[in-house]
Parts: structure tokens; sequence; C-alpha cells
């Protein structure tokens, strides 16, 4: 792993957007056990990082992330960026109190967050598309990693009999 190849703006959006989104993590009223809070934390590093390395690089290699197909700082420092939109993605399922007749919407409207924060780091340099790979394609691996994320707290709020 290298430090990064050049320090730019992609290298400096991780780091802004890391400290906004992890000040908000730990501002946010806590609403979730702190168990709970760090398993999806995890599970936003463990999900990125499956996309990453299947779709992202190996045989695919539909995208670069940053400066280079080098594995970078600044790339380990992204998959801890995806922990908090995990994180925040149960936190408001929680605090929306999300339900069978809500949980299609909930997940259409974090499909268009993830589809907008993905074109923003696209403008910033963080990901950059090649083999012919689309912003649209990403659609289906947000539809995926949310409803499995979706199923998988409804299991574990089940497991600690959470209410909202």
């Amino acid at each position: 792993m290298i430090l990064w190849e050049s320090y730019d703006k992609n290298e400096a959006y991780v780091i802004v957007m890391l400290l906004i989104a992890y000040a908000a993590v730990f501002g946010l009223p806590k609403k979730l056990p702190p168990q709970i809070a760090i398993l999806f934390l995890v599970w936003g590093v463990a999900s990125a990082t499956l996309f990453d390395f299947t779709i992202g690089g190996g045989m695919l290699d539909f995208y670069k992330v940053n400066d280079s197909n080098k594995y970078e700082l600044t790339d380990l420092l992204t998959y801890f960026l995806f922990a908090t939109f995990s994180y925040f993605f149960v936190y408001f399922y929680q605090v929306l109190r999300i339900r069978k007749k809500t949980l299609i919407p909930y997940i259409l409207a974090w499909t268009i967050i993830g589809l907008s924060m993905e074109k923003i780091s696209s403008i910033m340099g963080v990901t950059q598309y090649q083999n012919g790979y689309q912003m649209h394609f990403s659609i289906i691996v947000f539809l995926v990693i949310q409803t499995t994320t979706a199923l998988y707290f409804e299991l574990i709020k089940r497991k600690f009999k959470m209410t909202a």
C-alpha cells in the first residue's frame, strides 16, 4: 500500500467527508445500542470491500478508486466512509420507524442518496469508471446492499428485542 500517488482534490474530499460523517455519527442522539452501531459500521466496511474487490478490481476492473489502480491509504479511508453510510441507513431506519409499507420507498430514497454521493465522488476524482462501466449500473449494487442491510437489521432487532 502506498500513501498516495499525488495529494489532490480526491484525497482532500475523502478526508473532509470522513470528518463530517464521523462528526455526525458521534454527534447525533444515540438511537442504537453501541454494539449494533459498531456492527453496522463494520458491515459498511465489509460490504464496500466485497463490492470493491469484485467489480472494482480483479478481472472485471470496472472502476479505479482515487488516483490509481494501486492500493492507496485513501482507498482504505474510503471504506471507513462507507461504514458511516451503513450506520446512517440503520440509524434513520430506526428513527423513522421503517416498516413493510415504507421499506421500498426508504430503500429507493437511499439509492438516490447513494447515486448522488457516487456522482459527487466521481466529480471529485474518487471514482473513475473504466471498461464500459456507467454510474447507473450501481443502482443494482445499492438495491442489493440496502435490501440486505435492512433484512439484516430486522434480524438483529429481533435478536436484541429492540423496539422503535
